[in-house]
């Protein structure tokens, strides 16, 4: 393997270093990126790619890095996942109604990732505006998971398409959205690292929203230590997104290494749910005695209500995409479908631009809105919601971080019949991460080991409000013990 291709094995600590020590120029990373992107485009892992532009950023942090000046992300290459607004990229949330669409403006969180330095590769495929856990609802068609064999497996969604060009060193890292298990999941299934930060944490603005009480932004990269980089320069109070919170942002990178003895480990005993892998749930066993290990203490804690997380979320968060996503009628942006008035227009427009799976879910939203409905499923769910914060903020009570798997299979083959004939099946993989989003929590997912099968699982840490801290001190003390780079 030649020099250039090496490149983009290195974490973007390690990248760092090596331009910091002019072991390699900003120019000759991003060349071997845009390479490895070459030799991959079989996964479709990006849906438009910016090669001169990231060639023109990586000029400019060449001549930080000789004046002095460099930021924290100088010079690193970046994917960014399709639904951050991009100032002069095309940006469709994978959707056949945003074709064509430019933003005038950048998103908070891109506009922080350049600030600092970083360059873009590209756009990065996920599921139509989010919705999906594979990536098979997306306009440009399914991510291959680069950890396919014989059979063409699924990446994970919404965020596959990050997950799959993070796992097969097509950038160094890449954002990610998560509503209701959109990094964690696709992580988990493509053996990488994805943090989905606590509500608030990151800026909402300019991200094209699905549900905006539950939507996060969050990195997904090879490492803890990479997250922790990613996020200190993603995260922050922006005064345009009302849910932004006001709070101090600390740097994630010094919790690593730090001792976990005498930390509470939790493990929700609701968990352990029929059906659950028996690999995953021996890995789940495997990864408490590690932390054990190492002084912490296992306690067994109980979420009682987590049970009506999935029909609460899958209430909440299409009522609230069924709002969000009136705006698209083809009228003031986005693809056009013309017709004899203005009312063929907007269902000429909307049933074309609109694939199967946001139809599905604006359906859902809108009849649990209407008029009869609002009380008995709507109001109901906002209800259970709160308990199911409220079983959190107990638990809490009781341990510091909370330790679980995080979906409760490997990833399975592109075009699963049972998936497709029953999108139920395919909601049931969000299982171990919604109750997360539904109360606002931080949670990261990070490789746990392979399956018989040869295929990436994952584990997942939950931490307190605003406490990513703890996570991410657990969660490299995890990783160092599993060294998952090698089991690889």
């Amino acid at each position: 393997m030649d020099r250039m291709t090496d490149l983009t094995k290195l974490t973007i600590a390690e990248a760092k270093e090596g331009l910091k020590k002019k072991e390699f120029s900003t120019t000759e990373l991003t060349k071997a990126y845009l390479n490895k992107m070459d030799e991959c485009r079989r996964l479709n892992a990006y849906v438009c790619e910016t090669p001169d532009l990231a060639l023109k950023q990586a000029q400019v942090s060449q001549e930080k890095y000789q004046n002095g000046t460099a930021g924290d992300l100088e010079g690193i290459p970046l994917g960014i996942k399709d639904l951050f607004c991009t100032k002069g990229i095309a940006t469709t949330a994978c959707s056949n109604i945003l074709k064509g669409f430019v933003p005038p403006y950048e998103s908070t969180v891109t506009s922080k990732l350049l600030a600092a330095g970083a360059s873009f590769l590209g756009k990065l495929n996920l599921d139509e505006f989010a919705m999906g856990g594979s990536n098979e609802t997306s306009a440009f068609g399914p991510v291959i998971n680069p950890w396919s064999k014989d059979v063409p497996l699924v990446a994970g969604g919404s965020s596959g398409g990050s997950a799959a060009a993070v796992a097969a060193n097509m950038c160094a890292g890449a954002t990610g959205t998560d509503t209701g298990g959109s990094i964690r999941q696709p992580s988990a299934y493509c053996g990488v690292t994805g943090i989905k930060p606590t509500y608030g944490r990151c800026s909402r603005y300019g991200i094209i929203a699905f549900a905006s009480s539950l939507d996060q932004a969050g990195p997904i990269a090879k490492d803890v230590r990479d997250c922790a980089i990613m996020l200190k320069t993603m995260s922050g109070y922006d005064a345009k997104d009302a849910t932004s919170a006001k709070i101090d942002v600390p740097d994630f990178e010094a919790y690593l290494g730090q001792d976990i003895k005498g930390m509470k480990i939790g493990l929700p005993k609701e968990f352990y749910v029929d059906g659950l892998d028996k690999e995953i749930a021996a890995y789940w066993n495997k990864a408490a005695e590690m932390l054990k290990a190492r002084g912490a203490e296992v306690v067994e804690v109980s979420l009682p209500h987590i049970k009506y997380a999935l029909a609460t979320y899958y209430i909440i968060a299409p009522a609230e995409a069924s709002s969000n996503l009136a705006r698209y009628d083809g009228l003031r942006f986005g693809n056009r479908i013309d017709g004899k008035h203005l009312d063929d227009m907007y269902i000429n427009s909307r049933t074309a631009g609109f694939g199967k799976e946001v139809k599905r879910r604006i359906m859902i939203g809108t009849y649990v809105l209407s008029a009869g409905y609002y009380d008995a499923y709507y109001l109901r769910a906002q209800k259970v919601r709160r308990l199911i914060r409220e079983d959190y903020l107990k638990a809490f009570e009781k341990c510091d971080v909370m330790l679980t798997p995080t979906a409760p299979t490997a990833a399975f083959a592109i075009g699963d019949k049972s998936m497709n004939e029953n999108p139920i099946l395919m909601w049931l993989n969000d299982i171990f991460t919604v109750s997360v989003s539904l109360a606002g929590l931080p949670a990261m997912s990070l490789p746990i080991g392979l399956s018989e099968a040869g295929l990436p699982l994952g584990m997942q840490l939950v931490g307190k409000a605003f406490d990513e801290a703890s996570i991410f001190k657990v969660a490299d003390a995890l990783e160092k013990d599993v060294d998952f780079r090698k089991v690889r």
